[in-house]
């Protein structure tokens, strides 16, 4: 594939994320997707596989934060493009905010999405989702 349609399944593959639109993400994705979000301390890190990996991705998503992701460039090579972007949100155990700047480096393959790995800024995730301890006054 081009390029340019690699970005555009890029593309179409962040506007499903927007719409929450799980069936169109299922088509743009490959079936052995790998998406590996680093980090400890919060519900998403970790490397999720396949159909099953990404609905249980998106399933812990929906049920612990609420958030607004903004892909703002598209770098291209070959079968990799990079997504940098911008996200802002909510974790809901917590109620507390973050914003968050990030990469996704996603490797684009006959049209589907067959990698991503997710660059973000960890820590800020990590404190929005620690929850707060207080001891005896």
């Amino acid at each position: 594939m081009s390029i340019e349609k690699n970005i555009q399944t890029v593309k179409d593959f962040f506007a499903a994320i927007s719409r929450g639109d799980r069936q169109a993400l299922l088509t743009l994705v490959a079936e052995d997707i790998s998406w590996i979000i680093p980090g400890e301390d919060w519900p998403l890190a970790g490397t999720h596989r396949g159909h099953a990996g990404l609905a249980d991705l998106l399933e812990t998503a929906s049920k612990s934060m609420e958030t607004s992701t903004e892909p703002r460039e598209f770098v291209a090579q070959g079968d990799r493009v990079l997504a940098v972007g911008f996200a802002s949100g909510k974790v809901k155990a917590t109620n507390k905010t973050f914003e968050d700047e990030w990469i996704f480096a996603i490797t684009v393959r006959d049209g589907r999405l067959t990698d991503i790995r997710e660059y973000i800024d960890t820590q800020a995730l990590a404190r929005a989702a620690q929850m707060d301890v207080s001891g005896p006054v």
